[in-house]
């Protein structure tokens, strides 16, 4: 039987750096993970402590974590699709190049980006300032660079597998290209998940299957085509926990990193501190039945 890759986005501190985020995957019973080398919301980047990185792989290969599986999430403030302010595309374009190097440091070799928003400028031309952004970026070697699938919301480009399609064509080292599915995004752009060999097909006829690199398993507050982007936690929103499973145990799919990024649970109708439910859902996930008091469960966990 195939192992199942899962894990899901985990912290990522200056002070433990990797290493840190090796141990909560663990905590986790996790077997890959996902994080951001700083913030994601602003572009501070602590140095990083090689020793750290080197305790990190070995944690890593003594609990059988292969860091080929590992990803590393672009900040979401960069926007390659704009150029209206030309030194905001060329600061966003040079911080994607340190991000490549900080991955290539680390050893990670998939790292996720949201294309962008064009706010404004139309498709076609926000298509065209990721092209030339990426091509950009990609002249040296380095990670490969995920676009992932968005939600529709605003001017976000990445909606449709034609317009990710229309980016990839214009990329000169295609190579180094692949693409991140997202599950809420892809039900809140219009997708219909429930048959999800159908919509692989026709990923793999637009796209092709080989360049999923890397799938977001979330569950979606909201109905199909709504392009709102708010996810939920597994089988509590409106995909259903039995087609989110269906997904995750895709055989097309099984060599594929599924990560996580389900929302925390608040103790007091958000008003007390927080918890991550990663834990409770990988092991439903891994046993293939809901709980349909998981919630309950991770506040009362969190209790004791």
């Amino acid at each position: 039987m195939e192992k199942l890759i899962i894990g899901s986005h985990v912290s990522y501190t200056k002070e433990e750096g990797m290493l840190g985020s090796v141990k909560e995957a663990l905590s986790y019973k996790e077997n890959t993970f996902m994080f951001y080398t700083g913030a994601p919301q602003n572009t501070f980047r602590a140095k990083i402590d090689e020793d750290k990185v080197k305790k990190a792989k070995e944690l890593m290969k003594e609990n059988d974590i292969d860091i080929n599986n590992v990803i590393i999430h672009a900040p979401y403030i960069i926007n390659l699709a704009n150029d209206k302010d030309k030194d905001k595309y060329n600061f966003a374009i040079n911080f994607l190049k340190e991000e490549l190097k900080r991955a290539k440091i680390l050893g990670i070799k998939n790292i996720v980006l949201h294309p962008g928003s064009h706010v404004g400028l139309g498709v076609e031309k926000g298509i065209q300032n990721i092209i030339n952004a990426l091509n950009e970026v990609l002249k040296e070697e380095g990670p490969t660079i995920c676009l992932e699938t968005m939600a529709g919301k605003g001017t976000e480009i990445g909606k449709t597998f034609e317009e990710i399609n229309e980016i990839i064509k214009g990329i000169k080292n295609k190579e180094k290209i692949g693409v991140c599915l997202d599950t809420c995004h892809l039900n809140d752009s219009g997708y219909d998940i429930t048959n999800f060999d159908e919509l692989l097909e026709k990923f793999g006829k637009i796209i092709g299957i080989n360049k999923i690199k890397c799938i977001h398993i979330n569950d979606s507050k909201n109905e199909k085509g709504t392009h709102k982007d708010r996810h939920e936690n597994i089988g509590f929103g409106k995909l259903g926990f039995q087609n989110i499973i269906n997904i995750i145990y895709n055989e097309k799919l099984k060599e594929v990193p599924k990560i996580l990024e389900t929302p925390y649970i608040s103790m007091n109708g958000g008003k007390d501190r927080t918890y991550p439910p990663y834990k409770f859902e990988i092991e439903m996930i891994k046993n293939k039945k809901f709980n349909p008091n998981l919630l309950e469960d991770i506040r009362n966990y969190n209790k004791s």
